[in-house]
């Protein structure tokens, strides 16, 4: 299936990492923890705001948790994100 978001929206597959602490305790999701999350750009809007952060399909970037729209593609877990709700790009 393939998505396009609209406007300055863009479409993110979220990638779950699990906290652990150093004596193998993994630690729950909770409002707690930062609110960040990271995610890989699957397709982009053609608004004027989201064309100026200069985003690729490919980049991995970071979001506001608790932002954006959930959605399941082809029962894989994505975010449809207003452009604001991305913090970052992750360069490796």
């Amino acid at each position: 299936m393939r998505v396009t978001p609209l406007g300055d929206r863009v479409l993110v597959k979220t990638r779950h990492e699990e906290e652990v602490t150093e004596h193998g305790i993994v630690l729950p999701d909770t409002v707690e923890k930062e609110k960040k999350a990271e995610g890989e750009v699957v397709a982009i809007g053609n608004g004027g705001k989201v064309t100026k952060l200069n985003l690729k399909v490919g980049d991995v970037v970071l979001f506001e948790k608790w932002g954006g729209e959930e959605v399941e593609i082809d029962k894989v877990e994505h975010k449809i994100l207003d452009q604001e709700k991305i913090l970052a790009i992750i360069q490796k």
